[in-house]
């Protein structure tokens, strides 16, 4: 489920960029896209990780929430404001979303802490993401690819930092990451579509020629 997927000379896909550069909607869905799976049988979860009792660590709970609330949000989401995927259960829902949706392609959603010029950065990275690092918790990886906010400064009384970001930077940041993984999504699905269409016309074409 945790594959590590490479790009040009094995190296991992990842690309990091602020949240208030310009078009930064559209250059997150062009970095997405196509590390989707072609497939439409495929399912795809996203898992939202974190918890409203802290603000920093929501940033999770509020992208898979504002997901959730899309009426064409294509995909399964898990991890919102009401019901969250949190240290305490996250190895209770990775298992129940391994028995629900079998071979799904997981996106990993979570909030950490960098350094002081990061803060502010969304970063997309292939491979699962691991939470609880920031806080030196060990809980298992999740996704086949992640999504991270970076919220506020690493270093130093991680918890009390977490506690004290800003609530601003966190919506603006749960903001940007849901509407590029709608975007994307969207446009994924009538990428599958179109190519089901081509190869079902190849098909009658072959059929007629026979």
């Amino acid at each position: 489920m945790f594959l590590k997927r490479k790009l040009g000379l094995g190296k991992s896909i990842q690309y990091k960029l602020h949240h208030e550069e310009k078009e930064a909607t559209l250059r997150i869905t062009e970095q997405i896209l196509p590390m989707l799976p072609e497939s439409s049988r495929q399912p795809v979860v996203i898992v939202c990780i974190g918890t409203d009792r802290s603000t920093g660590d929501a940033l999770g709970p509020l992208v898979g929430t504002k997901l959730y609330n899309k009426d064409t949000f294509p995909f399964h989401v898990y991890g919102t404001l009401d019901d969250p995927v949190h240290a305490v259960n996250l190895e209770e829902k990775l298992k129940m979303i391994e028995t629900e949706h079998p071979g799904a392609f997981i996106i990993g959603i979570d909030a950490c802490l960098g350094r002081l010029n990061h803060v502010g950065m969304v970063s997309i990275n292939d491979g699962p993401v691991k939470p609880g690092a920031g806080v030196n918790k060990q809980l298992p990886p999740v996704g086949d690819m992640h999504i991270t906010g970076i919220v506020n400064v690493s270093g130093f009384m991680e918890y009390f930092v977490l506690q004290n970001t800003r609530l601003s930077i966190v919506m603006k940041m749960a903001d940007l990451i849901a509407d590029s993984l709608h975007m994307a999504c969207l446009r994924k699905k009538i990428q599958q579509k179109n190519m089901m269409h081509q190869t079902e016309s190849r098909s009658q074409d072959i059929y007629k020629i026979q």
